[in-house]
């Protein structure tokens, strides 16, 4: 199994890190830590990881502008060969910029029941409101603070006398045992044959007159009353591959496709040289450019009047 490389931002201790770090070393775990980095680079943290023979960095980010330092992160992040990032307990309003540029890619770990109270002193406000559960969540990174969508989360229930220390070290324990499953899930899910088709499908049925049938054995997209321009293969003939086929426009782009970077890009099994196969199951996939090869291999059987009316749009 090739495991998802994951770097974790933090500021401090990084107990949550540490949890990260250790259910790495399970065999089966899908996920390795390949660098822990901080803005406070003396954060304890940074010492455990780089005992455990993990990769750090570490750099103060006092004095400096908020992009500045979030593109020295990110320089770094990409040097290490991050696929994702992981936030725990990383004290820092992240820019946008940084936030596009690994969009969907970065999860955080909030001590709350979100969307409940979300930024600091969540388990006083949670005292104060009376509830009868705090908890941790775990979301994905967007710009608002807090404000990612939710994958999971651990109800703690609120005993009578806690006081936001007492609440906030059983909601650790909670963090811990939660913050490993999902990320180890959140990282494979661009691995599951399930979630690939449902981005494939969403990309190529917003393309106009699409359809889906069931071509070949395997989910195909076509023009309505029309041709088929892309098919979701998985195992296709046991070739153990998860991919979408497109139109090409012959030989010579299959070959130069195939030599600029063969583990992404094949020639099917019975389909010819007029299609291309764009592998999905490496986990890093630019759903940007898998929407274009969709788009480019509708325009390639759309009728003429079909595609006028595409190249119209897209004017405006």
């Amino acid at each position: 199994m090739t495991k998802a490389k994951v770097a974790v931002l933090i500021s401090g201790t990084g107990t949550n890190m540490a949890a990260l770090l250790y259910a790495a070393k399970a065999a089966d775990c899908p996920y390795e830590i390949i660098l822990v980095a901080s803005n406070a680079p003396d954060a304890p943290g940074l010492k455990l990881a780089s005992a455990e023979g993990i990769p750090t960095w570490g750099l103060s980010h006092k004095g400096m502008k908020r992009d500045v330092f979030d593109a020295l992160v990110d320089e770094q992040l990409r040097a290490a060969g991050t696929e994702f990032v992981a936030l725990a307990g990383y004290m820092r309003i992240l820019s946008d910029d940084f936030v596009a540029r690994w969009q969907g890619r970065m999860l955080n770990i909030h001590p709350s029941l979100l969307p409940l109270y979300k930024g600091l002193d969540t388990h006083q406000r949670a005292i104060d409101a009376g509830d009868a559960f705090g908890g941790c969540s775990v979301h994905i990174v967007t710009p608002g603070v807090d404000d990612g969508p939710v994958l999971a989360q651990t109800p703690v229930a609120i005993a009578p006398g806690d006081t936001a220390e007492s609440l906030a070290k059983r909601v650790q324990f909670a963090e811990h045992q939660l913050y490993p499953p999902t990320l180890a899930a959140f990282v494979m899910r661009e691995r599951s044959p399930d979630y690939l088709l449902g981005r494939v499908r969403d990309l190529a049925m917003a393309l106009p007159e699409a359809d889906e049938v069931t071509s070949h054995g395997m989910p195909c997209f076509g023009i309505v009353k029309g041709k088929k321009f892309a098919y979701f293969t998985q195992d296709h003939h046991g070739d153990g591959k998860i991919a979408i086929l497109v139109k090409i426009s012959g030989a010579e782009e299959q070959a130069m496709l195939i030599e600029l970077d063969e583990d992404r890009y094949y020639r099917p099994a019975y389909f010819g040289d007029s299609w291309v196969g764009v592998r999905l199951d490496s986990g890093d996939n630019d759903w940007e450019a898998v929407g274009e090869w969709l788009r480019k291999s509708w325009l390639a059987v759309a009728p003429k009047k079909l595609a006028g009316l595409m190249g119209i749009a897209d004017e405006f």
